[in-house]
């Protein structure tokens, strides 16, 4: 394909750089009921067959654009139903020409290779427009799920788009794909409830998910009476044969309670409270990552198997993908550290959740908020590097939230963290580092 054509295209577009010095902000005053002409959309350019997700922000007066891709300065034109405008990247140039049909835009991208600044590339793009923002307070949206998702997909469409300080209501089945009438909705394997889209979510966020309710919604939960083999000494490898057996138990969600439905003569007065939570909790991984198992875990969050991801705790996650993406399931009854028996009590449960967004506050492991403590979870293919993960994240949030230094880090470690071993029965194993809001009472915390 000569680029005969295509740089004249571009040498036109390129008499609108000079209008990067003039740039006008894409967040425009609205004094004197000035109306807002600020858009929102996202973004899919197709590099080399694989989509790749910006967001953009386009200030429309008249023929002229203004605004960002990614954060970076965009200025161009509309004329009917064509749109060009430009990006600057540092000192480098990229172009986009395409057409608006409605709330979507589809067009050429021309940017430079990023292995070769000598070269340019044509690229497929596609948009989408984000809806605004309703006016007046955040909003509350039932959420009847149809279809569940059995990865952590970035590709897959949203679900619902919701915008900071919204609460959603929704219901998620159990590991293996059973609702709360006890009828098989989906593939076994943790399926998923998502992804919901959250409106001004960008990578290099943090996102706030506080569960306001964790409940379990059906009176039974299925589990197995195996020991993961992490867990297990050499010395009953044996006996390990004869583990993995179904487990049922009954759930009274009266009393709270959770028992055997078939116990043995010595276990027959096992009565053990209930503490619901989500097994899984997660973000979609980051630009160039494939869509992830259901059943793994990574700095997006993902099967975490944290008994401490129960109402009223705030779960944060790093942003990895316009609109975070977020993804809800694999409810728990009750679940021991670890998960040592592959299974915890696996069941449905009723999930409220009331999201936020913290822009450009980078965290580098999922993070969990209690009343009284903050918790920190490293995951990794070991538990050396899951414990190294947990503590280096523990120390970034004192650090990012307390302003401490490594070594006023070290004496507040030293004394007073606790650690907990969340997950044994993924591909990556958990270790979680907790530290109690009262050693801290006396630092002042960041706003």
């Amino acid at each position: 394909m000569t680029y005969l054509f295509q740089f004249k295209s571009v040498a036109k577009s390129l008499l609108l750089a000079c209008a990067f010095a003039l740039y006008i902000p894409a967040a425009r005053s609205l004094a004197n009921d000035e109306p807002d002409t600020t858009e929102m959309w996202l973004v899919t350019t197709v590099r080399w067959g694989n989509p790749m997700y910006h967001t953009m922000t386009l200030d429309i007066s008249g023929k002229t654009l203004n605004g960002n891709l990614d954060g970076e300065k965009l200025v161009g034109t509309r004329i009917n139903s064509t749109i060009e405008f430009l990006v600057r990247d540092n000192n480098t140039v990229h172009s986009y020409k395409g057409n608006i049909e409605g709330n979507s835009i589809s067009g050429t991208s021309y940017t430079i290779d990023t292995d070769n600044a000598q070269d340019r590339v044509l690229h497929n793009f596609t948009a989408r427009l984000i809806p605004r923002k309703p006016p007046g307070p955040a909003r509350l949206h039932e959420f009847k799920p149809t279809d569940y998702s059995n990865t952590f997909d970035p590709h897959r469409l949203p679900v619902l788009t919701i915008w900071p300080g919204d609460t959603v209501r929704t219901a998620t089945l159990d590991s293996g794909g059973v609702d709360e009438n006890g009828k098989t909705k989906a593939l076994f394997g943790n399926p998923q409830v998502g992804p919901f889209f959250i409106a001004t979510a960008e990578p290099g966020d943090t996102l706030a998910v506080k569960l306001n309710r964790v409940r379990t919604n059906r009176d039974y939960a299925d589990s197995l009476d195996s020991i993961v083999g992490r867990a297990l000494g050499a010395n009953f490898a044996s006996q390990a044969g004869e583990l993995g057996n179904p487990v049922r138990w009954k759930l009274d969600r009266v009393k709270n309670v959770a028992t055997l439905e078939k116990p043995s003569d010595k276990l027959k007065n096992i009565s053990l409270p209930m503490r619901p939570m989500l097994g899984g909790l997660a973000v979609a991984p980051g630009n160039g990552m494939p869509a992830i198992s259901t059943g793994d875990t990574g700095r997006f969050g993902g099967n975490m198997d944290s008994p401490d991801v129960i109402e009223g705790n705030t779960v944060y996650l790093n942003v990895q993908q316009p609109g975070a993406l977020l993804y809800i399931g694999d409810g728990h009854a009750l679940q021991g550290d670890g998960e040592t028996s592959q299974y915890g009590l696996e069941t449905s449960l009723a999930v409220e959740f009331t999201v936020d967004v913290i822009k450009g506050k980078a965290i580098s492991a999922p993070r969990i908020e209690s009343p009284t403590q903050l918790i920190t979870l490293g995951q990794a293919g070991s538990l050396d590097d899951a414990l190294k993960s947990a503590t280096s994240a523990l120390v970034q949030w004192l650090q990012q939230d307390y302003d401490l230094s490594l070594s006023e880090c070290g004496i507040i470690l030293g004394s007073s963290v606790r650690y907990s071993v969340p997950n044994l029965a993924g591909r990556n194993v958990g270790v979680a580092a907790k530290l109690d809001k009262s050693v801290l009472s006396g630092i002042p915390r960041k706003n």
